[in-house]
């Protein structure tokens, strides 16, 4: 049995701090890293897409097609994306049966992914996505989780929870290495190169030596 009402969230509160500007707004393909992670999500056909903002969210607000989506600002993103999720609970729907988690900075998950994930996970509460090299996001939860998931803590409280469930969490086979997200400028390098040839993100050549990379995405030396 699979869930009749499925929210999308996406993660995007974080303040970039070894960025030093905001890394929702880094140009990827024709949009941005946030933009083209909603643009999935849109592409998966959730029936609520939520999306929390945190650092240099009126930044984010003006740059990104938020069209379609519930945001959430959380004004405690510097706690870790435990913060987020339990600031997003309170916008999902009362109707929703499973919700989808998803990165903010993690423009590689396709929506084939996504679909392949809530496909695998039958009716159960916890569900995960088996990459070639481990266990990565997209993460789906029941209802039956939602109490548990507004009390987790920190960066890491959603993977620990996953540790504690054990076999009752069901890992969904997908393709391909995990996605890399982007936390460094190496990290945004290696995501570039992976989406394709520099041609392909339209405004990577206005980055400039003051963020240490060139208009390739190259890091600069000096």
């Amino acid at each position: 049995m699979t869930a009749s009402f499925v929210t999308g969230l996406v993660l995007a509160a974080g303040g970039s701090a070894r960025l030093g500007r905001p890394k929702q707004l880094l140009p990827y393909r024709s949009v941005t890293v946030l933009g083209h992670v909603l643009d999935t999500a849109r592409a998966c056909n959730f029936d609520q897409l939520v999306c929390v903002l945190g650092g240099g969210a009126d930044s984010v607000r003006a740059g990104v097609d938020l069209s379609g989506v519930t945001v959430v600002e959380n004004r405690g993103f510097g706690e870790g994306c435990s913060s987020s999720i339990a600031a997003a609970l309170s916008a999902i729907d009362p109707h929703c049966e499973a919700l989808v988690l998803m990165l903010g900075d993690q423009p590689g998950v396709q929506a084939s992914t996504v679909r392949a994930l809530l496909a695998g996970r039958g009716d159960a509460a916890l569900a995960a996505c088996a990459y070639a090299d481990g266990r990565g996001h997209p993460l789906a939860f029941a209802r039956s989780t939602f109490a548990v998931l507004g009390e987790l803590h920190g960066d890491k409280g959603v993977w620990k929870l996953l540790d504690r469930a054990g076999e009752e969490v069901v890992d969904v086979p997908v393709p391909g290495p995990i996605p890399p997200d982007v936390d460094t400028w190496e990290d945004y390098q290696a995501v570039l190169a992976e989406a394709g040839p520099p041609s392909v993100h339209s405004d990577v050549d206005h980055l400039d030596a003051e963020d240490g990379v060139d208009g390739r995405g190259a890091t600069i030396e000096g």
